[in-house]
């Protein structure tokens, strides 16, 4: 488990990693993101407004947690894979002092992250949020995301770690 926190607009927000397998309540979980390789390279998407991040977004209803992530893989960068959970943030605002019952988001929600193997590269054409997609170095990611922080490459050794997954 690793904490940090992280400034998300005008607030600061307490970020924890757990490297746990069992999802939290579904109700709670408020996005689904992960790193995805193709081969051993790491897949970014460069998001209109936000500038390049790894892939991700919120659930639709009626859609499991994997199910989200593998479209929001799809819809942002074009490909599909196998995909395994890491485990999730827990996005704490219990000390935001500009968050109320009328936030958008709970007081304590989670992010659920994935780690893919590509398994077919699809022709990109920009049709959702993201402008482009390049394939780089995951040592070099901090080069191309502006708001890269020390859980998100806690999570992405606990990614790179994990042998390629098969089918």
């Amino acid at each position: 488990m690793s904490t940090a926190y992280v400034n998300w607009g005008e607030s600061i927000i307490k970020l924890t990693w757990l490297s746990d397998k069992k999802l939290p309540p579904r109700e709670f979980i408020t996005s689904v993101h992960g790193f995805c390789f193709d081969d051993h390279e790491l897949m970014l998407v460069n998001l209109n407004h936000r500038g390049w991040d790894f892939p991700g977004g919120h659930l639709e209803p009626g859609e499991s947690v994997e199910e989200g992530f593998k479209r929001e893989v799809l819809e942002e960068g074009n490909v599909s894979g196998d995909c395994k959970q890491l485990g999730y943030i827990i996005v704490d605002h219990t000390d935001n002092p500009n968050w109320s019952e009328s936030s958008k988001y709970p007081k304590v929600g989670y992010q659920v992250f994935y780690r893919m193997d590509i398994t077919q590269i699809h022709e990109f054409q920009a049709q959702y949020e993201s402008a482009e997609r390049i394939f780089i170095n995951p040592d070099t990611v901090k080069d191309y995301y502006q708001d890269w922080h020390g859980l998100y490459e806690k999570i992405l050794k606990c990614s790179l770690d994990l042998p390629k997954l098969e089918g």
